[in-house]
C-alpha cells in the first residue's frame, strides 16, 4: 500500500514538470565551483585583466539542478529520498549535456526541469530527466538528459571490496593544472588527449554536497551519509554523477577552447564504477572522427577515467565543433 504517495517507476509520467529555478551567476560562485570541481584554471579566478568569469561547462547541473524531490512533490507525490518508510536512493547512471552560450558573471539563469523518458533494461528501471537553461535574454544556454537509476535488478550491483589498494602518494597525486592546450593543427584521428589527474577525497565529496546554488542543500544522501548508504546498492558513500561530470568536462576545457565547448558542442558520460573518497582518478582520452566543411571543423571521440586500481569508472564520447 502506497501510503505516502510514492514517486515509483509505475507512477512516473513522461512530461511531469518541477518548478522553475532562478540563480544570478557571479564571479565569486564561478570561482567557488572552479575550486571544489579541483579546477586551478586562472581563467576561473577574477582579476583586473579577467573581471568578468565564464562559468565552467559543467557547472550547469548546480545553477541548474535536477531536483528530482522537487518534481515529486510538484505532482503530488513524494520521492523515494524523502520517504519514510521506503526511503531509498534512486543513484546516477548517466549524462548528455548539450552546451549553447557561454554563461558569465552577471547573467541570470532560469532553468526548467521534467520527466524527458523512462525504459527498462536487463531488469532495471531507468528514468530520463530533462533540464534546460537559459539567461535574462530568453536564449538557450545549455540542456541536459540525466538518467537515475528506480530499480536495480537483483544481483546486478555489488559494493566494491575495500582493498589492496596502492599506497597514496603524498598522499595524493599533484593535480593537472597545465592549461596548454591541444595545438588542433596537428592532430589527426586516432591522437591521444592530453590526460588529467584527480584526487577524490571526503572534503571534495562534502563540499560538492553543499554546493548548492538553487533548491536547498541535502543533509543525507548516499554522498554523504555513510549509514544511508550502506543499506542502498553500493554499500558506501560515493561521489556525485555531478562531480565526476565535471571532471570529464575538464578534459574537453584542457583540450578545446572554452569558446567551441560552447558553441553546440556536446557530451554523453556514463557512469561505471562508483568513486569512493581516497580513490585517484586518471583521465584519459582520444580523438576518433575529425570531419571538416566550409565552415567548421568538428572533433568527435571518447573519454575514460580509471581509479588507481585499474577499474573503469566513468566513459563519455564528445563531440566539439571548431
Amino acid at each position: 500500500m502506497n501510503t505516502e504517495n510514492l514517486w515509483h517507476y509505475d507512477v512516473i509520467e513522461i512530461g511531469q514538470s518541477g518548478p522553475q529555478t532562478k540563480v544570478d551567476i557571479t564571479n565569486e560562485n564561478i570561482f567557488e565551483y572552479a575550486e571544489i570541481c579541483q579546477n586551478y584554471d586562472p581563467r576561473y579566478t577574477p582579476s583586473d585583466t579577467n573581471p568578468v568569469l565564464t562559468a565552467m561547462p559543467s557547472m550547469a547541473l548546480s545553477y541548474a539542478p535536477l531536483l528530482r524531490w522537487e518534481i515529486a512533490k510538484q505532482n503530488g507525490f513524494t520521492a523515494y529520498e524523502d520517504s519514510q518508510t521506503m526511503r531509498k536512493q534512486t543513484p546516477f547512471a548517466k549524462c548528455q549535456i548539450y552546451w549553447f552560450k557561454p554563461v558569465i558573471s552577471g547573467d541570470t539563469i532560469t532553468s526548467t526541469r521534467k520527466v524527458h523518458d523512462k525504459y527498462e533494461r536487463r531488469g532495471s528501471k531507468f528514468v530520463t530527466f530533462e533540464v534546460s537553461s537559459y539567461n535574462q535574454n530568453n536564449t538557450l544556454v545549455s540542456t541536459y538528459y540525466y538518467t537515475c537509476i528506480f530499480e536495480y535488478s537483483k544481483g546486478q550491483r555489488t559494493p566494491r571490496e575495500d582493498a589492496k589498494q596502492p599506497p597514496f602518494e603524498n598522499p595524493f597525486p599533484s593535480i593537472s593544472t597545465d592549461t596548454v592546450k591541444l595545438n588542433l593543427n596537428d592532430i589527426n584521428e586516432g591522437s591521444s588527449l592530453l590526460p588529467l589527474s584527480i584526487s577524490e577525497s571526503e572534503e571534495i565529496i562534502l563540499r560538492h554536497n553543499d554546493f548548492r546554488l538553487a533548491g536547498g542543500k541535502r543533509d543525507s544522501n548516499i554522498h554523504v551519509d555513510e549509514d544511508f548508504a550502506k543499506s542502498n546498492i553500493f554499500g558506501t558513500a560515493v561521489n556525485s554523477g555531478p562531480a565526476t561530470l565535471s571532471y570529464n568536462t575538464q578534459m574537453l576545457e584542457r583540450n578545446f577552447d572554452l569558446h567551441d565547448i560552447y558553441n553546440g558542442s556536446n557530451l554523453l558520460m556514463r557512469a561505471i564504477t562508483p568513486v569512493n573518497a581516497g580513490d585517484r582518478i586518471t583521465m584519459t582520452g582520444s580523438i576518433s572522427t575529425i570531419e571538416t566543411t566550409s565552415d567548421k571543423t568538428s572533433y568527435s571521440g571518447r573519454i575514460s577515467g580509471e581509479n588507481q586500481l585499474g577499474n573503469l569508472v566513468c566513459l563519455s564520447d564528445f563531440n566539439v565543433a571548431s
